[in-house]
């Protein structure tokens, strides 16, 4: 199947098919949709057209697109369902969205869904996953995992992956524990599909276990994850019991917030905003450092007034004044960038202040040069004065 591209032909077709009520044609439309596919036409609608396209959807398709979308609209659109409707839809959702999904929602709703979920083992997950504060490993865990008993054969363990992964999408490994049901390895399907059916799992398991624990940050489950290239982790707690296990597709959307958030730091943006946020909330994140950028403009004002008779008797060097100070603004943005790139380096503290003060000094001393150079030799070919070149260079 190729790569879907939301067009207007398409956007409109879907549109005129909602309004009839038309749902067999809508499900011809999008049968071979991905729910990727389908959430973005999802979000070209209003919410009327939303609630009933959602409506006709197959449980669990709509319930992959609801972990999909993102959080400030899921919360608006969950609005329009009744908790059991909710509750339908988390039965087809992983553990660990699940609670992210009903973290966004009051209390009262909150407990009115886990109330209507049937599945009562998936319900008491989801509980005990709420119980974590936001953005720790204990949070981003999901409790949909392999385990296996040290003290199992390679048959008994085989019969238990069968009956263990029935609801699970994917899976990642098997992690081994012992008799206190405390993490003492891992085991790949390659080996145990390998290994005699009489084979101990604890002959063939890995003990040598990358872990995070439930109270570590999400960043530093992100960083541990991209360090050793990780498809999924196990969590546990302070006993060292396996409770949980983060996969890679949970750490993409930190990696990708956290890109996100260096971006506007870059551009001098003081809030995680988005474009359809209330102009309130976006002028509160661009003010602090536009005031800071026009303080530093009366400064420079300030400062060239100094040179006012000098300016007066060659005006031809406020034809550069642009010059620099675009020149200078180059320079600060170059500057930031560099500088938070390597506040997300954890080794930056731990290396020498002063070799790495010295260092950006001598390129800007080396840029400086170079582009004195250079604007010494254009004015001088342009047929300026040499004195007036020598100065503006």
């Amino acid at each position: 199947m190729t790569q879907f591209e939301l067009s207007i032909e398409f956007l409109e077709e879907v549109r005129t098919a909602v309004a009839a009520k038309d749902a067999n044609k809508i499900k011809f439309m999008i049968d071979e949709l991905y729910p990727a596919d389908i959430t973005s036409v999802l979000y070209e609608l209003d919410t009327n057209e939303c609630k009933y396209l959602f409506g006709i959807l197959d449980k669990e398709v709509a319930a992959q697109i609801l972990s999909y979308i993102d959080e400030d609209t899921r919360t608006k659109f969950l609005k329009n369902f009744a908790s059991k409707e909710i509750a339908e839809l988390l039965e087809f959702v992983d553990s660990d969205d699940a609670a992210d999904i009903l973290n966004e929602q009051p209390l009262r709703m909150r407990d009115e869904v886990i109330g209507f979920i049937a599945n009562k083992e998936k319900a008491q997950n989801i509980q005990d996953l709420l119980r974590y504060e936001e953005d720790t490993a204990g949070a981003l865990m999901a409790k949909e995992f392999v385990v296996a008993s040290w003290n199992w054969n390679v048959k008994h363990c085989i019969e238990e992956i069968r009956t263990q992964t029935a609801n699970m999408e994917k899976l990642y490994t098997v992690y081994v524990i012992d008799d206190t049901e405390a993490l003492v390895g891992h085991v790949s399907l390659k080996k145990i599909i390998l290994a005699n059916d009489s084979t101990k799992v604890a002959t063939i398991c890995e003990k040598d276990v990358l872990y995070v624990e439930t109270w570590m940050s999400s960043e530093e489950v992100a960083d541990i994850m991209q360090k050793y290239d990780l498809d999924s982790i196990p969590v546990v707690n302070v006993q060292k019991k396996l409770v949980g296990m983060i996969t890679i597709d949970d750490v993409v959307d930190i990696i990708k917030a956290r890109q996100e958030l260096d971006r506007q730091a870059m551009a001098g943006i003081t809030e995680d905003i988005e474009e359809d946020d209330s102009v309130w909330m976006l002028t509160r994140a661009r003010l602090p450092w536009l005031f800071i950028g026009m303080c530093g403009g009366l400064v420079g004002a300030w400062f060239i007034g100094l040179f006012e008779k000098n300016l007066v008797l060659i005006p031809a060097m406020a034809f550069f004044i642009p010059l620099i100070t675009a020149t200078g603004g180059n320079v600060g943005v170059q500057s930031s960038s560099i500088v938070v790139q390597s506040l997300a380096n954890r080794t930056f503290f731990a290396q020498n202040l002063m070799y790495r003060l010295l260092k950006v000094l001598l390129v800007g001393l080396v840029n400086g040069l170079v582009l004195s150079a250079f604007v010494f030799l254009a004015n001088w070919s342009l047929g300026q004065p040499l004195p007036l070149a020598a100065i503006v260079s």
